[in-house]
């Protein structure tokens, strides 16, 4: 306009026009990222909820061979990769291929052979940029495999680090810890290299373009066919047309990203869940039957570590489960909620096939303390309720005083809302014990299943852990994993395992007054050290 001699009202509408267009330009820059960023967490957060309920879903085997650190990782990291192809991906595509198709379209209007060879420089970067996708996808997959092994090294030698200080072993942790870092490193350079190799190959395409363009411009000019400013502006319509193509060669490096993240949500994915639930079946309220029948089983491919077990618990009836370690007697609590199904065998529940059962209704029939209880950084009441809003805090109040657990409540410095630290920080083994007995009680099972924890209390936590499983006993079926005397007394019947097969079972006063019975020497001569 201004070369035109166009007039001052002219020019200064122009620059007013330019300016609304930057102006609305922005502001669709601002709202197109934001809603890619909104639509790319809603992908990625939903894909993490759909991973992290499937892996919660897998079977036991699985979580075997796989630490929580890998774990996460996969559910988290492996996502991540992929956030920037969900958030901008084809919103920049787009926008960038209708950026390049009107430079191209203006470099037409000026010459046609400049436009031609634009296009055919565009089309050919294109080609090759699309033949090189899925070039890094290996090198990128390795090092998100790395990185998965790395967290899991980390998470793993936290998790026993009393045991490694104890013992020593923080040189062998430290050069394992190289070991991983080591291969991360290596894997990542790989995965840099391959990278670095599609920005190269873009950056000589863009390079011949260049030249290609001042070429052809150089002879029209010659040739008297444009001029000298046409040249220039030409040479400015090709920096444009490389931005474009620069955004688009980004986002297909962003797409095999997400590409080596989308191959390893796939192969956690396709992993299939053994344990479904049942068609459902109704549990009858009350103590419940316990019932093995021809029951054996095996982890893996190893060896049975239950053989033909039967066996048949009356509803009310406390079961002490007595056996050295490995002979079978938490194999048998597993295999009753479910955690791995028989390999021969039925395993029955109130007169019901644990199988044609609900996972869900199953295990809350079922109540378990182990020796490692498991608390979380959260409130007392969220520990007791697991998490469980339709739990009263006066129906909380009512099972602890039920307990007999007043006196240790009151020592809380903010009552049920009194955070726990992490793993139940703060808190002492037998009071973590409490915390077990007074949550299973919460849910009233008709089975209860106790797994003694073998170290000594103080005597006042002991006699509060003594009351807690009387009153819990009282009116439900039980099965003791026992290690002490003092615990197996409260058994109507006793079962001995000895490698995967029933040794004895029988009454228990029937069994301590024979003297010839496994049970009664055990008695003699010291159920502790002989369990051992």
């Amino acid at each position: 306009l201004a070369a035109a001699g166009a007039s001052l009202e002219s020019l200064s509408a122009a620059g007013v026009l330019f300016i609304c267009v930057a102006l609305v330009s922005q502001v669709l820059t601002v709202a197109a990222t934001y809603v890619g960023e909104n639509v790319g967490w809603n992908a990625t957060n939903r894909l993490r909820v759909d991973l992290a309920l499937h892996c919660l879903c897998l079977d036991m085997p699985f979580h075997k061979t796989h630490t929580p650190g890998e774990m996460i990782e996969r559910i988290d990291g492996d996502v991540s990769a992929m956030s920037n192809f969900f958030s901008t991906f084809v919103i920049k595509v787009l926008g960038n291929m209708l950026l390049m198709l009107g430079v191209l379209a203006l470099l037409f209007r000026e010459d046609w052979r400049i436009g031609l060879a634009l296009s055919s420089f565009a089309a050919l970067t294109m080609l090759v940029m699309v033949r090189l996708n899925g070039f890094a996808v290996p090198a990128m997959r390795g090092e998100r495999e790395a990185a998965a092994g790395l967290f899991g090294f980390i998470e793993e030698r936290l998790s026993g680090l009393h045991d490694i200080r104890a013992n020593g072993g923080g040189g062998h942790v430290m050069r394992g810890m190289y070991g991983a870092m080591s291969l991360l490193y290596r894997r990542g350079r790989r995965a840099w290299k391959a990278e670095g190799a599609m920005w190269s190959i873009s950056f000589a395409l863009f390079a011949l373009g260049d030249i290609a363009v001042i070429a052809v411009g150089a002879f029209l000019y010659q040739a008297g066919a444009i001029t000298l400013g046409t040249v220039f502006l030409i040479f400015q319509y090709t920096m444009m047309l490389r931005r474009p193509l620069e955004e688009i060669t980004e986002q297909l490096k962003d797409l095999q990203k997400a590409g080596a993240g989308l191959i390893r949500v796939q192969e956690l994915t396709a992993i299939p869940v053994a344990i479904r639930d049942g068609h459902g079946a109704n549990f009858p309220a009350g103590p419940l039957a316990v019932g093995f029948e021809g029951v054996s089983f095996g982890y893996g491919e190893e060896e049975m570590v239950v053989h033909d077990l039967s066996l048949g618990l009356k509803p009310g009836t406390v079961l002490g489960l007595l056996g050295r370690t490995g002979s079978g007697k938490t194999t048998i609590t597993r295999l009753l909620l479910r955690l791995y199904d028989p390999a021969t065998g039925a395993v029955k529940l109130g007169g019901v096939d644990v199988r044609d059962a609900g996972l869900e209704e199953l295990r809350h029939h079922i109540g378990v303390v182990t020796q490692d209880v498991q608390l979380f950084n959260a409130t007392v009441r969220d520990n007791l309720t697991m998490f469980d809003k339709r739990i009263t805090d006066n129906r909380i109040l009512e099972v602890i005083g039920d307990l007999g657990l007043h006196a240790w409540y009151e020592m809380l410095p903010d009552g049920l809302d009194t955070t726990l630290g992490p793993g139940g920080g703060g808190l002492s083994a037998g009071e973590a014990q409490l915390l077990a007995f007074t949550r299973v009680f919460l849910r009233d099972p008709g089975l209860v299943i106790l797994d003694e924890a073998s170290s000594r209390l103080d005597p006042a936590t002991e006699r509060l852990i003594e009351r807690a499983v009387d009153r819990l006993l009282r009116g439900r079926t039980g099965i003791i994993i026992a290690h002490r005397l003092s615990t197996v007394q409260r058994a109507d019947e006793i079962m001995v395992l000895e490698g995967g097969r029933v040794l004895e079972h029988g009454p228990r006063v029937l069994l301590a007054g024979d003297p010839h019975s496994r049970f009664s020497h055990l008695l003699r001569t010291g159920m502790e050290e002989v369990l051992a």
